[in-house]
């Protein structure tokens, strides 16, 4: 299952190469097609080195201490020994948005992040079902999967953006035939939501296995479908609040990180299942289940 799952994560990222060297080979030809090429080689060491500082200054999350946090710090620690994991960093968001999520290039170099919102939310078991998850996207080295390819992602839709007048302004000035310009369009077009569907896809794999991990490493599967059900309900609340703009709180971080969080609380998500970055609740709640019953466990939902 996990080979499988690494040659089908490895398969979409270089599928999201492949787009933007499409996209290359739209701006100027062959040579331009190479300059994507190692456009994408130098982004992924981009990502690799500096993901976890970058997301923690979008995101002004504070690193804390066993001092600050010791609740939090404790179950961090209890399950990195666990999981056999080096005990990341631990930090926190001032941010109602009940939400978490874990980043970093590699076990040595990982950052655990909770809201001041989940904390609030949550009781001890359900925060313990979703720091294992955390965790456990760490242990699969989920984090720089989804790092990478939602920058390469975010990489086509900007430069297709690009790309798209420049194909217009080329054949106003003669410089490209009509029919060459049809498809200069179509490349253009297609490639952002071909790039969305597939960093969607990685995403959505990604999350089963680490829920299977996070309720395997708490040994609380229900615990995690508790936490699962009330995020969801905590952010169906909230999007109807800004949608009825009794809220002036603004959506925490930004929708091309929306893959990192615990559940994706933008509204784009309960849009189509086809650019979800997460699962629906239900077929994860069922997920659990399952896992449940493998364990030996009760599971009262």
């Amino acid at each position: 299952m996990k080979i499988w799952l690494f040659v089908r994560t490895t398969f979409m990222i270089a599928l999201l190469t492949g787009l933007l060297m499409a996209v290359g080979y739209l701006l100027g030809g062959a040579r331009w097609m190479t300059y994507m090429f190692w456009f994408a080689v130098g982004l992924s060491f981009v990502t690799f080195w500096y993901s976890d500082q970058l997301v923690i200054k979008m995101m002004k999350a504070r690193v804390v201490g066993r001092e600050e946090a010791p609740q939090l710090y404790a179950i961090v620690e209890r399950l990195s020994k666990r999981a056999g994991l080096p005990m990341p960093k631990v930090a926190i968001i001032d941010d109602p948005t009940p939400n978490a999520f874990a980043t970093g290039r590699n076990p040595k170099h990982a950052l655990v992040t909770v809201t001041t919102g989940i904390l609030e939310l949550l009781n001890e078991d359900e925060l313990e079902g979703v720091l294992g998850h955390e965790l456990t996207h760490i242990k699969n080295h989920d984090i720089l999967v989804g790092t990478i390819a939602g920058a390469l992602a975010g990489a086509v839709i900007y430069i297709s953006y690009f790309a798209k007048y420049l194909a217009v302004f080329k054949a106003i000035f003669g410089d490209l035939s009509l029919d060459r310009l049809f498809y200069a369009l179509l490349i253009a077009i297609t490639a952002p939501i071909a790039a969305v569907i597939i960093r969607s896809a990685i995403s959505r794999r990604r999350e089963f296995a680490a829920d299977e991990g996070g309720a395997r490493l708490s040994g609380k599967p229900w615990a995690l479908a508790s936490a699962l059900l009330k995020l969801d309900e905590a952010i169906k609340k909230l999007q109807e609040e800004q949608k009825a703009k009794k809220s002036r709180q603004k959506p925490l971080g930004n929708p091309g990180l929306a893959h990192l969080f615990i559940v994706n609380h933008f509204e784009g998500d309960r849009v189509s299942k086809l650019f979800a970055t997460h699962p629906p609740t239900e077929a994860r709640i069922e997920h659990l289940r399952e896992i449940a019953k493998e364990m030996g466990v009760e599971f009262p939902y």
